[in-house]
């Protein structure tokens, strides 16, 4: 964290406050609105960053641009009572939360009212550096969460649309996620081989070329 420059730091601090808060509450109103109450009894329908920020999520965000929050909790029999998608949709709430923020933050950048060039002060970011920062982060939170690997939202979406068999695979690998996760993240790129950066970093990039620059 002590060389990350002090603008970049409070970009980044301001940007997973509202990203992840963002994120989690669509997984609550989705929820919410397809029928279940789980999300609404944990104190969990609310922007208020409190209910949502995980301490260490948000540290490893801050310094190396991955991170999470608290899980929303869900009850998927009481979503299926509403509809058969109700687990996918709550799912794919999140990560297009996400991709709407940054559709949002772009705006300014597409009116020509903000400089993508312009500089950060010693102190604070600049209004541009701020934006590129937050399009970007969501962005890669976007992608990331629809990897189809357990605890990712992308599972969730990949198991409605695939067949029984796809369905079964992703219920034997669920337990192996977290790890395989890691390895995707750590310690591949140790050995050359940087899946992570052509599945989230690429795709990442170059949306966010085409909405700021």
């Amino acid at each position: 964290m002590l060389n990350i420059p002090l603008p970049l730091l409070i970009s980044r601090i301001i940007t997973l406050v509202i990203a992840f808060s963002v994120h989690e509450f669509a997984h609550a109103w989705s929820a919410d609105q397809l029928g279940d109450d789980t999300p609404r009894r944990f104190g969990r329908l609310t922007l208020n960053p409190l209910a949502h920020l995980d301490v260490f999520g948000s540290l490893m965000l801050v310094i190396s641009g991955f991170g999470w929050a608290k899980p929303v909790p869900v009850n998927p029999y009481e979503l299926r009572r509403r509809s058969p998608a109700g687990m996918m949709l709550v799912a794919a709430a999140g990560p297009f939360s996400n991709l709407i923020l940054a559709l949002l933050a772009s705006i300014p950048f597409q009116a020509g009212i903000v400089d993508p060039y312009s500089s950060s002060g010693a102190l604070l970011p600049s209004l541009s550096t701020f934006l590129q920062d937050f399009i970007f982060i969501n962005l890669i939170l976007l992608f990331f969460n629809l990897i189809p690997l357990a605890p990712l939202d992308g599972e969730k979406v990949a198991e409605y649309f695939l067949p029984p068999s796809g369905q079964d695979l992703l219920l034997r690998l669920r337990p192996y996620g977290p790890l395989v996760l890691l390895g995707l993240i750590f310690l591949l790129p140790m050995i050359g081989i940087d899946i992570f950066r052509a599945i989230v970093g690429w795709p990442a990039g170059q949306i966010f070329r085409t909405l700021v620059l």
